[in-house]
């Protein structure tokens, strides 16, 4: 088993490209491995490691086809509604409360009333 190149930060040959820089493009992985890695040194912490690509191996982007955008759609749509009153929040359900902010703080959501 090979190890892989190991380039410091900003310093790799031309070629390579990291997933986020290969999205901007347009292109996915497409099935390769990692190429290369790139490490920035740090201070008092190990360094940060980004992993490599090649360009000219990497396929376009699948486009999103009807299906896709109505599975993300409900998946979406899904995160909106509170598993306690069964209502849409209006807003992406927060994971730590795991219930809409009317469900979890009760005596809150009732108005002031004067009087």
């Amino acid at each position: 088993m090979a190890a892989l190149p190991v380039y410091r930060w900003r310093l790799a040959p031309d070629g390579y490209a990291t997933y986020r820089q290969l999205r901007a493009r347009g292109l996915r992985p497409g099935g390769q491995g990692v190429a290369a890695q790139l490490e920035r040194p740090r201070r008092r912490r190990g360094p940060l490691v980004a992993y490599l690509y090649l360009i000219d191996r990497a396929k376009p982007v699948r486009p999103m086809t009807p299906a896709r955008w109505a599975a993300l759609a409900k998946a979406n749509a899904a995160r909106r509604i509170c598993p306690e009153c069964r209502r849409d929040a209006g807003y992406v359900i927060p994971p730590s409360l795991g219930m809409c902010s009317t469900c979890a703080f009760p005596d809150q959501s009732e108005p002031a009333k004067e009087g």
